[in-house]
């Protein structure tokens, strides 16, 4: 599956759109990474644990993402998106969407 932050797709014309495509994840915070954070906040420095947990949210929601897009026969996702918001305290959401398209 194509997927682009551009709205077409470079030397490809688009045929058909099939519609807006989704992919979310929450995810919530584990409590060893949460003592790891607290030492990181005092001495400071990068929070590892968490900036792994949001990497692999993120490459979820965009798995999941293309898995709704190739449900509808899309060839690409066009004008992707990733946005990120607080569900509840120690929760966050990843969401992943754009455009499913047929290309020519």
């Amino acid at each position: 599956m194509l997927c682009v932050t551009t709205p077409d797709v470079s030397a490809r014309e688009i045929k058909e759109t099939l519609g807006v495509v989704t992919g979310n994840v929450v995810q919530s915070k584990h409590v060893g990474r949460d003592i790891m954070a607290g030492f990181k906040t005092i001495f400071g420095g990068e929070i590892r644990g968490y900036t792994e947990m949001l990497t692999e949210a993120r490459e979820e929601a965009l798995n999941r993402a293309i898995t709704e897009a190739e449900s509808l026969g899309a060839d690409a996702i066009v004008n992707l998106r990733f946005t990120t918001s607080a569900i509840m305290q120690g929760a966050s959401e990843i969401l992943a969407y754009g455009t499913a398209v047929k290309l020519r």
